[in-house]
């Protein structure tokens, strides 16, 4: 097989980039390790920033978010003196999108079909071949090696992909902060427990209370590292999430059965060479952040703004100058959204170690978010999206 461009990894930054690539008449063929009904089921973030919204209207894929998306021009923080909220739109003019990851996949697949985009699902041991020279990738399907041939190859297979490990390891350099503590996440088919998500701040750990929409909520709560979902459960972790929420909320909260419960594993790290020979990087492939800043998906998404950019640059009008510059015009703003979402973590969780001295820097951090129009002014800057 024969394609100019082929991407690892079929999960929405893989299907970004194929569709951004096909609408400019440049050719793809995605493979993804999973079945496609396995991609679907994965819960992941939530909360689109302004730049990924108009991403998504530029790929043609932004009609169904437009009507069930949920606009929000705010956020809650929660500490033991109250609740107070930031205003996206009065501090910077923009909002964010409450909607799923799950949606967003659903929505590039519609549109990769009605395209004729090349998906190849259940690609089994996947791999780049001569990155720095001619390229090409192979894989095995039902019992079969193939082979894909290509101009360049993009990375979007996650933190624990092959592209990535591809990279020799005097080629890279690598920045990790593993955090001491995880999130437990439940999904559950209850009405939100706010109008906009509320982050708290609470003696016995971090809470969040988010939503999909006005008939599925996800919950988060701050638990040990080595904890396991089946610890916990429904009625434990509800009592747990009260105790944290301002009270009011806790008491007019609707609970109901978990359709869904896991944990994830926080930490914040950064491949600082997104691009060896004609491989580039994307999304968790090359950066991971604590989900506290909502920017996961988020940067994904910007990394395959700037590769787009790059690709078509160089297949329209020969310009190489946006694949070369990739990697640092990338890194520059994943650098930001590392520092933003470490931030968050840092002024909302409770750290093992943590003494008196640290709390009460925390409870100044706060203090200035809801004291100081600069402070308020920042965090939504961060919050809606740096631009691309």
């Amino acid at each position: 097989m024969r394609t100019n461009v082929a991407i690892i990894g079929g999960g929405p930054a893989g299907l970004m980039l194929s569709q951004l690539l096909n609408r400019a008449g440049i050719s793809t063929v995605v493979l993804e390790r999973r079945s496609r009904d396995y991609v679907l089921s994965r819960i992941r973030a939530g909360v689109l920033e302004h730049g990924t919204v108009e991403m998504m209207h530029r790929a043609g894929i932004a009609d169904r978010m437009q009507r069930e998306g949920h606009p929000h021009e705010g956020c809650f923080l929660s500490t033991e003196a109250g609740m107070f909220r930031v205003d996206f739109e009065a501090q910077c003019g923009q909002s964010v999108m409450v909607y799923g990851q799950t949606e967003v996949t659903q929505d590039l697949y519609a549109a990769q079909d009605q395209i004729g985009a090349t998906v190849i699902h259940e690609a089994e041991d996947v791999m780049p071949h001569d990155i720095d020279g001619t390229p090409f990738v192979t894989y095995e399907k039902n019992g079969h090696t193939h082979r894909v041939d290509c101009d360049f190859i993009a990375g979007c297979d996650g933190f624990h992909g092959v592209s990535r490990k591809t990279i020799p390891a005097e080629k890279k350099r690598e920045f990790e902060r593993v955090y001491p503590f995880g999130w437990l996440g439940v999904l559950s088919r209850t009405a939100p427990a706010a109008p906009e998500l509320i982050y708290a701040n609470h003696p016995r750990g971090f809470a969040l209370a988010s939503m999909r929409n006005d008939h599925l909520s996800r919950y988060y709560i701050q638990v040990p590292s080595d904890d396991r979902p089946e610890n916990w459960s429904d009625d434990a972790f509800w009592a747990e999430l009260k105790r944290r929420l301002p009270e009011d909320v806790a008491d007019s909260m609707e609970t109901g059965p978990s359709i869904e419960k896991s944990i994830a594993p926080l930490r914040s790290y950064v491949c600082a060479t997104m691009r060896f020979g004609k491989l580039f990087l994307a999304g968790d492939a090359a950066h991971i952040v604590p989900p506290t800043g909502a920017k996961g998906l988020n940067l994904a998404m910007s990394d395959v703004h700037y590769l787009s950019e790059g690709l078509i640059g160089h297949y329209e009008r020969k310009d190489d100058s946006g694949l070369d510059g990739y990697s640092d015009r990338a890194l520059t703003r994943v650098w930001r959204a590392i520092r933003f979402s470490w931030w968050m973590t840092s002024i909302l969780h409770r750290f093992p170690e943590q003494d008196d001295f640290d709390q009460r820097m925390q409870e100044m951090e706060l203090e200035n978010l809801r004291d100081l129009d600069a402070a308020r002014q920042a965090m939504a800057l961060n919050y809606v999206g740096l631009p691309f």
